[in-house]
């Protein structure tokens, strides 16, 4: 489903802000255990009752740790996918919650307060009677805006006025540190526009596809009648077409995600050639937006979108903008509108049978909206100094794992690993919440005006962002919410970064012994401290800018490398018909396969002189792989695993645990892995990058 504001996913899209899990997640945990002063022995950290023990380690390791867990487990009807990430997030709902229903229970609430804006918000949301009684007519001002056009050459300022408050477009744009100077804020502008996930769903003929574009059409033709849109029926078959020939145009998701290729820094002037009939330069000025310079990321797209705006007469225009409009704010309306948003978006995009809750959908709408007045309350009840001090123990431990494998590499040059280990060394570290949280004050919350909350935190966002350009980058700012079940890299301020709710079992346990510590969030510090090295985090240097460090012959080595590890993923299917995308996939399967391989040398250097002890009858290295594999446990409903494969960086979970450890000869050693076995590759054919 898409979500209301558009800000956030685009700041997320900004040259490849990568987190480790394969959907983010909001989340508040339950309370973490205090510790006492009487030190209890640690325990392994692996879940045993989650393991099937008739299937070898050596054959399927991923299914060795979960098997029972998988086998026994349920998705719930409201979820497309269930697992670890999934598990926590479910738990942290119902705290939430209870803040926010204690919040909404005060009558002595300071009026513009942080809980009064949760209060106000929260209860906007459970109003149902209040949203069924009001229908469609939230939208009905901005609706009535677009139908006061009269000519395409309105449409430019049109455009601007819904972008602002929450409407999508055929091109999106986002303000984020300039790639090749990354302390100045810039302007960047990428391709969009489409409904459906990708623009394989427009142009394959498979019927699964043609299905997929039939329930669409539906859709789109349901949602322009409840708009008053006059003949539904043909409107929608000609915003499918328009659709398509923007499908047509747009680079794929391999090629978007090129660091290189989609930086094209350009005048205003110069990318107003680009659009043609479409001023991109009015466009701009009704944004409110002074700028000399754009970075474009798919310059050959806005060049076509040029041809097909100029095509495309005037109603379907504003159809177009009509259906996107609401489509975006369907799940904030009258039933009608929830259900047929849900029906196409959630059960026949994804496989997700039921709608969660009402108090649910409030929760996960108010972490969405004031996510960090959430999290204030979050860290304070749930983030003990314990946590984060083990946790820079890991984290500084794991950067030396990274700094030992680059010296150890035989097939980089001198040269390049001191670059390398330059870029190393200036990682920023970021580590359960933020210094400063954002400041929702100029946010109005109205108790009783669910839409217009949403229409005012996107003005408010926009403004937020609109308002870095020209300055200097404020690189304390998060981008995640503490109570976020997730991390990430961000490239432009070569920074990782590690909510505090990811800090939890099974990724990071304070009772257990380092070995499965290392082998879970260990191996996520690894992973996107990986990020910094992959195919595309290793075109920026360690201030953040997009520059060679790499000599020639390590770079040609390097690639010969990551394209093994493309043939390997490619190898891997799920349904007979559909296979992993290596490419796709290559930024978080090098990233996976560096984490876990430094985080294996970071918990070898911290055990010092010492032994891992033997617990539950396994060795520290064992422990510390079962670690691994635990934390990937996730079941897919088939439609949301297909939809994955063509649009996740990340590859399901099954294969992120075998492909990794296959090409492992530590995990040879601990679990004494021979020719014969399935996850065995020949010495000679595994994959060695960091």
């Amino acid at each position: 489903m898409k979500k209301v504001t558009l800000t956030a996913a685009s700041i997320a899209l900004a040259l490849g802000l990568v987190g480790c899990g394969e959907k983010e997640q909001e989340t508040k945990a339950p309370a973490t255990a205090t510790v006492t002063e009487a030190k209890a022995p640690l325990n392994s950290g692996i879940e045993l009752a989650n393991m099937d023990k008739s299937v070898r380690a050596q054959d399927d390791f991923y299914y060795h740790v979960n098997g029972e867990w998988l086998e026994k487990t349920e998705i719930p009807g409201d979820k497309s996918n269930y697992g670890s990430f999934t598990q926590l997030y479910d738990d942290s709902q119902k705290a939430m919650k209870e803040v926010l229903e204690k919040a909404a229970a005060n009558k002595d609430v300071k009026p513009g307060s942080d809980e009064a804006k949760l209060a106000a918000f929260y209860n906007s949301y459970m109003d149902e009677a209040g949203r069924e009684a009001a229908g469609i007519k939230p939208l009905t001002p901005v609706l009535e805006s677009v139908d006061a056009v009269k000519n395409k050459s309105d449409l430019v300022a049109l455009m601007a006025e819904l972008r602002i408050k929450g409407g999508s477009l055929p091109f999106g744009w986002y303000v984020n540190n300039d790639a090749k100077n990354s302390s100045e804020n810039a302007m960047y502008v990428y391709q969009s526009g489409l409904g459906l996930p990708d623009r394989d769903y427009y142009l394959k003929d498979e019927e699964k596809f043609t299905k997929i574009r039939e329930a669409y059409q539906a859709y789109v033709t349901a949602i322009l009648s409840k708009a008053g849109v006059a003949d539904a029926e043909s409107a929608a078959k000609a915003i499918i077409d328009l659709e398509t020939s923007i499908a047509d145009a747009q680079w794929s998701r391999v090629e978007s995600r090129d660091a290189t290729k989609s930086y094209n820094k350009m005048s205003v002037a110069d990318a107003n050639k680009l659009t043609g009939d479409f001023d991109f330069a009015a466009y701009l000025d009704a944004s409110g937006i002074k700028t000399e310079d754009v970075i474009i990321r798919q310059p050959s797209y806005l060049e076509k979108f040029a041809g097909i705006y100029n095509d495309t007469d005037l109603a379907t225009w504003q159809n177009y903008l009509k259906f996107h409009f609401v489509s975006n704010y369907a799940r904030l309306l009258d039933k009608e509108l929830v259900d047929l948003n849900f029906d196409f978006y959630s059960t026949t995009l994804r496989g997700v049978t039921e709608q969660s809750p009402l108090w649910k959908k409030a929760v996960d709408a108010s972490n969405g909206v004031l996510g960090e007045i959430l999290g204030k309350v979050y860290v304070k009840e749930n983030f003990p100094p314990e946590a984060k001090a083990r946790m820079e123990e890991l984290v500084d431990n794991v950067i030396k794992g990274y700094a030992v494998a680059i010296e150890n590499l035989e097939w980089m040059s001198p040269e390049t690993k001191i670059a390398a280990k330059e870029k190393l060394d200036k990682f920023t570290p970021k580590i359960g919440y933020p210094d400063k949280w954002k400041d929702y004050s100029a946010l109005e919350v109205k108790g009783d005006d669910l839409v217009g909350n949403y229409i005012r935190h996107s003005e408010w966002e926009y403004a937020d962002m609109t308002a870095k350009l020209g300055k200097p980058v404020d690189r304390s700012e998060w981008h995640m919410t503490p109570q976020t079940v997730n991390a990430y890299y961000n490239p432009v301020n070569n920074e990782i970064v590690f909510p505090a709710a990811i800090l939890q079992p099974p990724f990071f346990n304070l009772e257990a012994d380092d070995a499965v510590n290392y082998g879970a969030i260990g191996a996520v510090i690894g992973h996107e401290l990986g990020h910094g090295f992959d195919d595309q985090g290793a075109k920026y240097d360690g201030d953040g800018n997009l520059r060679n460090w790499w000599s020639e012959s390590d770079l040609k080595q390097f690639e010969e490398r990551t394209g093994q590890l493309v043939a390997q993923y490619n190898e891997y299917k799920p349904f007979e018909d559909a296979s992993v995308n290596g490419q796709l996939t290559l930024g978080e399967n090098i990233g996976d396969l560096g984490g876990l391989t430094v985080a294996y040398t970071a918990y070898q250097l911290s055990l010092g002189d010492e032994k891992a002890p033997i617990i539950d009858g396994y060795t520290g290295d064992q422990r510390f792989f079962m670690g691994w594999s635990q934390i990937w446990r996730r079941k897919y409903r088939d439609e949301e695993l297909r939809n994955r494969l063509m649009t996740d960086p990340h590859s399901p979970s099954h294969y992120r645990v075998i492909g990794i450890l296959s090409n492992m000869p530590e995990f040879y050693q601990a679990f004494d892995v021979k020719e014969g076995d399935k996850m065995y590759i020949k010495p000679e054919d595994r994959v060695k990058i960091w």
